[in-house]
């Protein structure tokens, strides 16, 4: 696992003056990435005779230069030597088939339980449910078939990543040697370097090492290692199986591994504030998750996969990149609460949206809507509804968001709605309404400024105008209907929608008693 003295000569001699990793070891612990089997002699010290052909060597500067230069392989090294060795080749090509022979087996018998008759004696409600069932268990035993050899092939590229860290790290020592030769500054061309070698770190950081090494022999439930600039997740976290909460944002992740697949009980994972573009297909497997934070990255889309996160409860992801949302998102994720979308570029939401029942919040302010589908109206236990700053995309509303009879707080502010719909007055738990900064033209301003109250009133008494607007010519398309049969109706259904909304209609037109709704009926009549 040291490097080989023979192709890294200064990098060998560097690491061994580094105390964490001095050569106060045994030749048994000795192991070389390149030679799997080590000789049974102890290898020699390249800095016997190295230090003749390379007398800066000896300058305590330039060795605190390179040391500094090291430091991400003296890291992975550390964190390598927790794991096993390196698996043969022969050995990772066999767990590469395993792999591509379980998949096809799980095509084959998804394809079954999906082609499977439905039982006569069995509703359909119920039978699709057994299939997704079916489908599920499928899965999850197709995955803990797979975890053995996708473990191992991570196992091999961890290995491979280090052998590529131990050739960029030599040349870096390297320049660092020559500018030393040539009298200049061997710490500011280390500076100079920092950042160019920074895309080969791949640092682990000590936390994260000790958290690997406790695991095995304790139940860790919770690790939070938010703010700790992690630039890489190791894929042994996803032996951690017993962990419920895992917190890693405000880091430099770029990646999430595979295996996180494996956290089998995990129900929050925070990943916020990172550098992430996209998320795993395999974060689909955590099924017991209830609260996914992705906000505040670089997310283009969110992977089909996550609408198998049945039990999410919670998912934030504002602040990315996301131009639109699985298809099938409302049709899966049938326990969504809370939904932030704010701060992304979503042109439109999918008409499954509709169907996620339970969701309280929805926000999805700074985006560039071009309107909400009719399936919105659906969304009937929605009570926070935030719309803001769609600006010049956002013009109407669908009449369906009149069946939002639960909601009781709508941000409208900065779009150009001009009209709102005509249903808008059903909305009798709606208390807090922002309209500021839209071209409204109904209701107008007048209205607008005497607050939520006053807006649902002018609506009602709005509707009940075009109803009655409209009565004559639906007195001329229903053929042999009556004139007294017309009004009969006519004041039948006034009088029950005066009843239902006399107390508010009243209110808006200033009067105080019955006398004046009974008024205001005779003269439409």
């Amino acid at each position: 696992m040291d490097p080989n003295p023979t192709k890294f000569p200064i990098l060998s001699y560097v690491m061994s003056k580094l105390p964490s990793i001095g050569p106060k070891r045994t030749a048994a612990d000795e192991f070389d990435i390149e030679q799997p089997q080590p000789l049974p002699q102890p290898p020699k010290e390249p800095h016997f005779d190295i230090t003749d052909r390379m007398p800066h060597l000896t300058d305590p500067k330039v060795v605190a230069a390179m040391s500094s230069a090291v430091a991400d392989v003296a890291q992975t090294r550390s964190m390598l030597k927790t794991l096993v060795e390196r698996p043969d080749h022969e050995l990772v090509d066999t767990s590469r088939m395993k792999l591509a022979e379980i998949e096809a087996n799980l095509s084959k018998r998804l394809e079954e339980v999906v082609l499977s008759p439905r039982p006569p004696e069995m509703e359909r409600e119920d039978w699709r449910s057994d299939l997704a069932v079916k489908e599920d268990e499928c899965r999850k035993a197709a995955e803990q078939e797979k975890e053995e050899y996708k473990a191992l092939i991570a196992l091999d590229e961890l290995h491979e990543a280090y052998e590529k860290m131990l050739k960029d790290a030599e040349r870096r020592l390297e320049k660092i040697y020559e500018t030393a030769v040539a009298g200049g500054d061997a710490e500011a061309l280390e500076q100079a370097f920092g950042e160019k070698s920074s895309e080969f770190k791949e640092e682990v950081n000590e936390e994260v090492i000790a958290i690997l090494q406790e695991a095995p022999g304790k139940s860790v439930e919770r690790v939070d290692l938010s703010g700790r600039q992690l630039r890489m997740l190791p894929e042994a976290f996803g032996k951690i199986r017993s962990l419920i909460v895992l917190n890693l944002s405000n880091n430099q992740l770029a990646v999430i591994p595979d295996s996180i697949a494996s956290l089998e009980n995990l129900e929050e994972l925070h990943l916020s504030s990172n550098l992430l573009e996209s998320l795993p297909d395999s974060i689909g497997l955590l099924f017991s998750l209830k609260i996914l934070d992705v906000s505040g990255n670089k997310l283009i889309t969110l992977p089909d996969s996550i609408c198998h996160c049945r039990s999410l409860v919670e998912l934030d992801a504002s602040l990315n990149k996301l131009s639109y949302l699985p298809t099938n998102i409302g049709f899966e994720l049938v326990n969504l609460k809370r939904l932030s979308l704010s701060l992304n570029k979503l042109r439109s939401l999918p008409t499954s949206i509709g169907e996620i029942k339970s969701l309280r919040l929805l926000d999805v302010r700074f985006n560039e809507l071009h309107g909400l589908p009719r399936s919105f109206g659906n969304l009937t236990n929605l009570e926070i509804l935030n719309l803001s700053n769609n600006f010049s995309d956002l013009t109407e509303l669908p009449d369906t968001i009149g069946d939002l009879i639960n909601l009781k707080e709508l941000d409208l502010s900065n779009n150009q709605i001009h009209e709102l719909p005509d249903t808008f007055g059903r909305l009798d738990n709606l208390t807090v309404l922002k309209l500021d900064e839209n071209p409204l033209v109904i209701p107008p301003k007048e209205v607008i400024v005497e607050g939520a109250e006053a807006i649902k009133a002018y609506m009602i008494k709005r509707r009940l105008d075009i109803l009655m607007a409209e009565e004559p010519q639906i007195m001329l398309e229903e053929m042999g209907q009556t004139p007294t049969g017309l009004v009969t109706r006519s004041t039948s259904w006034l009088s029950g929608a005066v009843s239902n909304v006399f107390g508010t209609v009243a209110g808006y037109l200033g009067g105080g008693g019955k006398s004046d709704a009974d008024h205001y009926l005779n003269q439409q009549l």
